[in-house]
């Protein structure tokens, strides 16, 4: 991790669970790291803990709506402004509905798409157009995916949204062959945990919290650090190694 010191890394969805794991990580390990949510409140409190704790990078917090491209294309001409670019794109940001295929709702659908899909692409595609113009040809973009998108959940809740997964699992691998294709040594890789403790499971059953909670009491369940320490794992590997995609899971879960 020492060449990435002082270096520029987005997060996106920085505000909590492993988004805020993966920012304190990288702020430790010395990188600038603009952290990005619709809420900047904890964001700004992390910023303030990564500072006390005497950490040596800074995290800069961000607010922007990923479901809108014109807020995301503000937040990376600010970065170009600011802080010349990005260096590492963590795409970390994404969101579960209870609409299933039969009866779902469109709106909820669209939201999945919008935030899941589209904001991770739009994100993707400035990421490299930034290391393009200032010709760092040694970035690194980690889609943060799920196993959710590698095997269908049989659960009816859950299956538009592992539908917008297994589109994370595509666009990476074809981000791979469009940056060989481009003759560029940036890196794509895509991090695909299993169940990970944090608030994703209550925002997803909101209107259920002893659902969501019974999810993370039936095994012992990764932890947002697990992930942070994957992330930095798979930037520290040497440049010349492409890492595509890492599949985590607790050891007890089934699928």
């Amino acid at each position: 991790m020492e060449r990435w010191k002082g270096r520029v890394a987005l997060v996106t969805g920085a505000s909590v669970g492993i988004g805020a794991a993966v920012a304190r990580a990288l702020v430790q390990h010395g990188m600038k790291v603009v952290g990005c949510a619709r809420n900047v409140d904890k964001i700004e409190k992390l910023a303030a803990e990564c500072q006390s704790a005497g950490y040596s990078g800074t995290l800069i917090p961000y607010k922007c709506d990923l479901s809108c491209e014109e807020d995301i294309l503000s937040m990376f001409s600010a970065i170009k402004t600011l802080h010349q670019g990005v260096d590492v794109c963590i795409n970390n940001a994404g969101l579960a509905h209870n609409e299933p295929l039969l009866s779902g709702k469109t709106d909820g659908w669209r939201n999945m798409i919008d935030v899941n899909v589209l904001a991770l692409s739009i994100c993707t595609r400035e990421a490299y157009q930034s290391m393009k113009e200032r010709n760092v040809d040694d970035g690194h973009i980690i889609n943060i995916n799920s196993m959710g998108g590698h095997r269908m959940v049989p659960s009816a809740d859950e299956h538009f949204y592992c539908a917008t997964k297994y589109a994370v699992t595509a666009l990476t691998e074809g981000l791979r062959q469009e940056l060989r294709e481009a003759k560029t040594r940036i890196r794509a890789t895509c991090i695909s945990p299993g169940i990970v403790e944090t608030e994703f499971a209550f925002r997803h059953h909101n209107s259920d919290p002893e659902k969501a909670a019974a999810v993370y009491e039936s095994i012992k369940c990764l932890k947002a650090q697990d992930i942070a320490s994957a992330v930095t794992y798979v930037l520290g590997a040497p440049p010349h190694v492409q890492i595509g995609d890492v599949q985590m899971r607790p050891v007890e879960q089934v699928s």
